[in-house]
């Protein structure tokens, strides 16, 4: 019997259950689109041998988003019946499970709808034009059969000419049936339904489709396709294969914004006007290194905690800033090793991301520890005091990573570098084996050949001011006065314009508003005695320097009142660029951490 269940927690974790194909009475699923103008998708679930009581139920949460989503209340006319028609009782026993009895030794045939007009990329989106659904929001599972395969039917609407999904296929066209060995591969599979534009290439004689849907023919297709190959590439060079058989870029192009992770593929969305911006084509490729970077670090090498998963409650980590503050670090590094960045453009990137960290009050409170633990309270639930009490795990841990790879170049003189490190975490720590924050510490002082004590405690458990001087030092770099930061004043205050008025939406702590009273939504009427409106705030307090007294004139809830406010100087107090007076040693670094990287070891 140990031995027994052992096997099926093994299944469920490395996703080794049934092949596809395997006749272990697989759960069938048919979806179909009656009415996708009213962003309803109509599901209906076979279940073999359902017994007298069959227990349904559905995930709160998908991973990759760490917070609890209720994705069970869209659904919605959920009935069922034998499989010879005979109604079958329905009894709904929690916010995300039914009870289904009657059935006997015989298929439970379940029929409900699932409403999806919400359009992230961990959500389903329905709609006369395309329907994309994600695993979590859209499928019932019946209690026991979590390992078991799931087999899958589309039948689409005439005006939609094709389904895509990263699931093997048995059949072509209108018969194909996708099929997922298990509950994990079912919830990490979406599907694209509608008429989207495919661009297939091969890498490793492997398919990789880049999916775009909703080019409106302002997006170059091709071209996009050849820069996420040359991507890919840049990934696999760095890790030394490509873990998979074929992936899926599912590109939204429907003015979204976001991305998530899955083993054989990834959910884009991003607006239609963003190719021709060359700064914006920028953030989408970086958003392609994300996502994709995923495929070996958290898809495969992950904290311990993602896997098996429960997909009812939370699951608490201390790294996911490994899990995705490596990952932003990477996807910034990436493109500017392949070319697709310019030096310029990564090093405004590094800048950017090193003067938001330090302008984010929120990093003397919480380190990336425990911001990672709290992902499912703070993360994905900001108020105007979350920069306040909290730091992103993506922004420090990117920061940090960077820290950590200069670290690693310092101390082996170029041999060894970040590189190493996430190559032997996924070694160590793919599939099964996820790792904990102590063996992530312990395998970066195996690459770094000595402790890093104090540099985990203080960056990673930590909260006071990061040292960026070591690392500027070994990669040849330099802060540079920023000559404009003391000619400007500063309030400390986010403002946005809300419906022609001028409000608070954030005061930083510590701030000259902060200290002046101001609150997140204040609508801000005059400064100095004369109206300012949406728009003109910034170009008001270039009139002003640091310093200088002003009244500012607020309306909260209706009541007008007086705040005098000191101005004082915009954090933003220096510039990152290349040190000229750099040491010879210092720009061969430089030169080899932005150029070919750190690429495998030949063996």
């Amino acid at each position: 019997m140990r031995a027994a269940v052992l096997s099926v927690l093994f299944l469920a974790a490395s996703g080794a259950a049934a092949a596809p194909g395997d006749v272990m009475n697989p759960t069938r699923f048919t979806l179909s689109f009656s009415e996708p103008q009213a962003h309803l998708v109509d599901v209906e679930m076979r279940v073999p041998d359902a017994g007298d009581a069959l227990d349904l139920w559905m995930p709160t949460w998908t991973p990759g988003s760490y917070m609890v989503r209720e994705y069970s209340r869209n659904v919605q006319e959920l009935r069922a019946e034998s499989a010879d028609g005979r109604p079958l009782d329905v009894r709904k026993t929690a916010k995300n499970r039914w009870q289904v009895t009657g059935a006997g030794n015989g298929e439970a045939v379940i029929r409900y709808r699932v409403y999806g007009h919400e359009k992230t990329v961990r959500t389903n989106w329905i709609d006369a034009d395309y329907a994309l659904l994600n695993g979590a929001p859209t499928f019932l599972v019946a209690e026991g059969r979590e390992t078991t395969p799931f087999r899958i039917r589309v039948d689409r609407p005439g005006h939609w000419a094709r389904t895509v999904s990263p699931l093997p296929a048995e059949g072509d066209g209108d018969d194909a049936e996708y099929i997922a060995r298990d509950l994990d591969t079912l919830v990490d599979s979406p599907l694209l339904v509608g008429n989207p534009a495919v661009y297939e290439f091969t890498v490793d004689d492997r398919p990789i489709l880049l999916v775009n849907q909703g080019e409106g023919g302002l997006w170059d297709g091709e071209k996009a396709a050849r820069d996420t190959e040359t991507l890919v590439r840049a990934c696999r060079d760095m890790y030394g294969s490509l873990p998979f058989d074929r992936y899926v870029f599912f590109n939204l192009i429907v003015e979204g914004r976001g991305g998530l992770e899955h083993k054989d593929s990834s959910v884009l969305m991003t607006s239609r006007y963003d190719f021709r911006d060359a700064e914006k084509y920028r953030n989408w490729l970086r958003l392609v290194a994300h996502e994709f970077f995923h495929v070996w670090n958290v898809k495969r090498s992950r904290p311990v905690e993602l896997g098996p998963f429960d997909y009812v409650n939370e699951v608490y980590s201390r790294t996911l800033w490994v899990a995705e503050g490596i990952t932003a670090y990477y996807e910034h590094l990436l493109p500017v090793r392949t070319g697709l960045y310019t030096r310029a453009d990564y090093l405004k990137a590094l800048d950017r991301s090193i003067q938001r960290l330090d302008r984010t009050p929120g990093r003397e409170l919480q380190s990336i520890e425990e911001s990672s633990f709290d992902a499912w309270i703070k993360l994905y639930r900001p108020d105007e005091n979350t920069e306040n009490t909290t730091v992103s795990y993506y922004l420090k841990g990117s920061v940090v990573a960077f820290l950590l790879d200069a670290e690693i170049r310092n101390r082996t003189g170029g041999e060894r570098t970040l590189d190493d490190l996430m190559r032997l975490l996924f070694e160590r720590y793919s599939g099964e084996r996820g790792f904990t924050g102590a063996q992530v510490q312990q395998a970066a002082e195996e690459i770094a050949g000595g402790s890093l004590e104090t540099f985990f405690e203080t960056n990673v458990r930590g909260t006071g001011p990061l040292d960026y001087a070591p690392a500027l030092r070994t990669l040849g770099l330099r802060f540079k006065a920023n000559e404009d930061s003391v000619k400007t004043a500063w309030m400390g205050i986010e403002s946005r314009g809300v419906d022609g008025r001028l409000t608070v939406g954030l005061v930083r702590a510590g701030s000259p508003a902060y200290e002046a009273g101001l609150n997140a939504e204040d609508e801000i009427l005059a400064v100095g005695g004369f109206r300012v409106t949406p728009g003109e705030l910034a170009e008001r307090l270039k009139q002003y320097a640091p310093g200088d007294r002003v009244e500012v004139l607020v309306s909260r809830f209706g009541e007008v009142r007086v705040a005098p406010l000191t101005l004082g100087t915009a954090p933003r107090d220096r510039v990152l660029e290349v040190d000229p007076d750099a040491a010879p040693e210092a720009v061969a670094a430089r030169e080899a951490w932005l150029g070919a990287g750190s690429p495998v070891p030949t063996r």
